[in-house]
C-alpha cells in the first residue's frame, strides 16, 4: 500500500515537472524584451544583430523624408538615431515612448523595420459632450 502511494506521488511529481518545463519553454518564446540605448551602445557585438530598442522619442528630432522617418530615441542620457522605412503608427509622436525593431549599423544608426508605441496603462474616458444632447 505504501509502495503504491509512493509510486503515484513520484508519477505526479514527474508529470508536474514535465508540465512546468513545457509551460516555461512556451512562455520564453512569447516574452520579448527591449534594450535601452545605453545597453546597445555598450555592447560591441550589437552591430548587425536583430534588436528591440526602447526609449523616448527626443523632441525636435522627428523628420519625415518621403517614406523615410528619422528620429532619435533616448533613455538615461544616451541617444541613438533611428531610421525607419514606412509610416509609423498614428499615435507615434515626439516625447512619447517607443520600441523599434531592427539592426544597428556599424556607423551607430539603428535601421528599424517596425515601430511600436509605448503607452501607459491608465484609461481615461473621452470628455463627454460640451453642450446639450438632442435626444430626438
Amino acid at each position: 500500500m505504501i509502495r503504491r502511494r509512493a509510486g503515484r506521488a513520484a508519477l505526479v511529481a514527474v508529470l508536474l515537472a514535465a508540465g512546468g518545463l513545457l509551460v516555461a519553454g512556451a512562455l520564453r518564446d512569447t516574452l520579448t524584451y527591449y534594450r535601452t540605448p545605453a545597453e546597445v551602445l555598450d555592447d560591441p557585438t550589437a552591430a548587425g544583430q536583430r534588436i528591440r530598442l526602447g526609449g523616448d522619442v527626443v523632441p525636435g528630432s522627428l523628420r519625415h523624408d518621403g517614406d523615410l522617418v528619422v528620429f532619435r530615441l533616448a533613455a538615461d542620457g544616451h541617444e541613438i538615431t533611428v531610421r525607419q522605412r514606412g509610416v509609423p503608427p498614428e499615435t507615434f509622436h515626439e516625447g512619447q515612448g517607443a520600441v523599434v525593431e531592427g539592426t544597428l549599423a556599424s556607423d551607430g544608426v539603428f535601421h528599424s523595420d517596425q515601430v511600436l508605441v509605448r503607452h501607459g496603462n491608465e484609461y481615461r474616458p473621452s470628455p463627454g459632450p460640451t453642450g446639450p444632447v438632442d435626444a430626438r
